[in-house]
């Protein structure tokens, strides 16, 4: 039988201090009046974001803690291009369909 090592040490991971450092990016999707803010967040990377919901106070509370940034449209055009390609893949019907749908 194999004996099974746990590693409880983190010393082969980065510090705190970098991560801290990295940007926080959101995109808000929800509308501005709603009861819950609907928004992306990442971190570093634009493209990797989660999808998270919060009451206004909250998200704002949130977005002050965590020192966020919008998305830039650039960014959000290249995370919704992504998602498209995903989606619909390429060179398949499907693609060329949807690119018909916007003609």
């Amino acid at each position: 039988m194999t004996k099974l090592k746990l590693h409880n040490s983190n010393d082969d991971l980065p510090k705190r201090q970098s991560f801290d450092r990295l940007t926080k990016y959101i995109r808000v999707r929800s509308e501005p009046d709603a009861r819950f803010v609907e928004f992306d967040f990442a971190i570093g990377d634009p493209s990797l974001f989660v999808e998270l919901v919060m009451p206004q106070g909250a998200f704002e509370a949130f977005c002050a803690s965590n020192d966020v940034v919008p998305m830039t449209d650039a960014q959000i055009q290249a995370v919704d291009a992504e998602m498209e390609k995903w989606r619909y893949g390429e060179e398949t019907l499907m693609s060329h369909n949807h690119s018909r749908a916007s003609e």
